[in-house]
């Protein structure tokens, strides 16, 4: 059996681990919306008809921010569409995804469904088509408290008081030629610029995310921050990153390697950040919004597009996740975590059915998906301070990143309840003993060892017939000697290690 090493200190602290990283969105795309959250006659939705088994499970996750309504759908959207009486609601063709969006769900049933959700919303708008007037009437028919003629409107819908939306994405996606409006880093920037001002004089609460790179393989990718940026810095809070990661190609040893893509990522979008405060002369540190990423299998998108025409709400890119896949985002959470003190805010994409934690039947039951686990174990127990780890780990060859470390960690430290949680991957095709230092907290005892396995049956994926054939197991931790225990890490596995510890 390979072996590791791990030294946990909590005088090696990263930053706090933000509740924001544990972020979701609903875009108007495939099912997400419409047979997904909102599923009006449905058999348990509520009066609002909102699926209330989907509600039950979006508050399991553990999901702190619902970033809407978009995703490439903003680029395009009215969001005067989506208020007032249903009845009265225009039908529109949706160019991002060519479906007919209805609009019977819209900002208002949004922020009512947010409110019953328990989750924090994260409005996108849209500067693909539209620009600084919209942006500003959006704010104020949210945010404001009355006396005008759309905050009054608001309160006319029945939302007597204002929602308070606090965090706000200037646009999605502008650097892609495949977005409405697509435009150039300069046109961007100064668009981004000028809604940010207006937007903060209408009301000065608000933190706001500009457009970054739709992912690192894009062109402009660098160059397209530094030219925001210089517009935008003084203005906003957050740049964003976009990403995804596609198992399509069966390169097993490159997917369980695809964390070490995103800490490339957020590194060098950092480094951008920095290059740009300096170059300013600003001593205010950027974060990051990390508000996409996910497993996709990207390749069977544009199939999904080609066969059918303008349609309500088709099954679009409704991904059966598989064990692998869930180490895969349990890893990726693990390098979000491990960057809290540059990442301030992260939404997997999406929630509902489209490439989701939770698959639903229209009509049926709602699942939880293989990577539902990872993300609602990392959303419960990551609370506290980010510890840095320096695991001496072996490695193995991928095709895509070279020779990558067999083990990845993180661990989070909660002073408050006693309790340091240790998340470790094993990327590794055969068991891994890991020898954990815990001598900076004295009197460490193990509580539990949380395993999600795909050794042997990377395959294996839940679904409506059988919907826990993946679940974590859970198993108990040896004995701490001499502030120091060994565990056993499966092959391909996402662990979750509890202790109870005070420094």
């Amino acid at each position: 059996m390979r072996t590791a090493q791990v030294t946990i200190d909590p005088a090696f602290a990263i930053g706090a681990a933000d509740r924001r990283l544990f972020g979701s969105f609903v875009e108007h795309m495939g099912r997400c919306v419409y047979g997904g959250v909102f599923e009006p006659g449905h058999p348990g939705a509520d009066a609002d008809g909102f699926r209330t088994d989907v509600l039950e499970l979006t508050r399991e996750l553990g999901v702190s921010v619902v970033r809407y309504p978009g995703g490439n759908f903003v680029s395009g959207y009215r969001w005067e569409d989506g208020i007032g009486p249903v009845g009265d609601r225009p039908r529109r063709l949706d160019l991002a995804w060519k479906t007919i969006e209805t609009n019977a769900f819209g900002l208002d049933q949004f922020m009512t469904w947010a409110a019953r959700a328990q989750v924090e919303p994260m409005m996108a708008v849209n500067l693909g088509t539209r620009g600084v007037q919209e942006a500003c009437d959006l704010l104020e028919y949210t945010n404001h408290p009355g006396g005008t003629a759309l905050s009054d409107l608001r309160r006319r819908h029945g939302a007597e008081q204002p929602y308070g939306v606090r965090l706000w994405c200037l646009g999605n996606e502008l650097d892609g030629p495949w977005q409405v409006g697509h435009k150039t880093a300069d046109e961007y920037g100064r668009l981004a610029a000028e809604t940010a001002r207006a937007m903060k004089l209408v009301d000065p609460s608000i933190s706001l995310v500009a457009c970054g790179s739709s992912n690192r393989g894009m062109p402009t990718f660098a160059s397209w921050e530094a030219t925001v940026l210089e517009h935008t810095y003084e203005h906003v809070d957050y740049i964003s990153a976009h990403t995804y990661y596609d198992p399509s190609d069966g390169d097993r040893a490159s997917i369980l390697a695809s964390a070490l893509d995103m800490d490339n990522f957020i590194r060098e979008v950092v480094a951008t950040a920095d290059h740009v405060a300096a170059k300013l002369r600003h001593p205010r540190k950027l974060k990051i919004s990390f508000d996409e990423w996910n497993v996709w299998y990207q390749s069977r998108l544009q199939a999904d597009l080609d066969r059918r025409g303008w349609v309500e709400a088709p099954a679009l890119i409704e991904d059966t996740y598989t064990a692998l896949d869930a180490v895969v985002v349990g890893d990726l959470l693990v390098t979000l975590l491990r960057h809290a003190d540059r990442v301030g805010v992260a939404c997997q994409a999406q929630l509902a059915n489209v490439i989701a934690p939770i698959r639903t039947r229209t009509g049926g039951p709602a699942w939880r998906q293989s990577i539902f686990h990872p993300f609602a174990l990392t959303a419960r127990y990551a609370r506290g301070t980010v510890l840095r780890t320096e695991p001496v780990s072996p490695t193995y060859p991928t095709a895509r990143y070279g020779d990558a470390p067999v083990l990845d960690t993180v661990a989070v430290h909660d002073e408050e309840r006693g309790e340091l949680s240790v998340f470790a991957v094993n990327r590794g095709e055969e068991d891994l003993a890991v020898d954990l230092d815990l001598r900076g907290l004295p009197g460490a005892t193990g509580l539990a060892h949380l395993t999600l396995a795909a050794g042997e049956d990377p395959t294996a994926s839940n679904t409506e017939a059988e919907p826990d054939r993946v679940t974590p197991r859970e198993s108990t931790i040896p004995t701490a000697d001499g502030g120091r225990c060994t565990v056993r890490l499966p092959a391909v596995s996402w662990n979750l290690l509890r202790f109870a510890a005070r420094s």
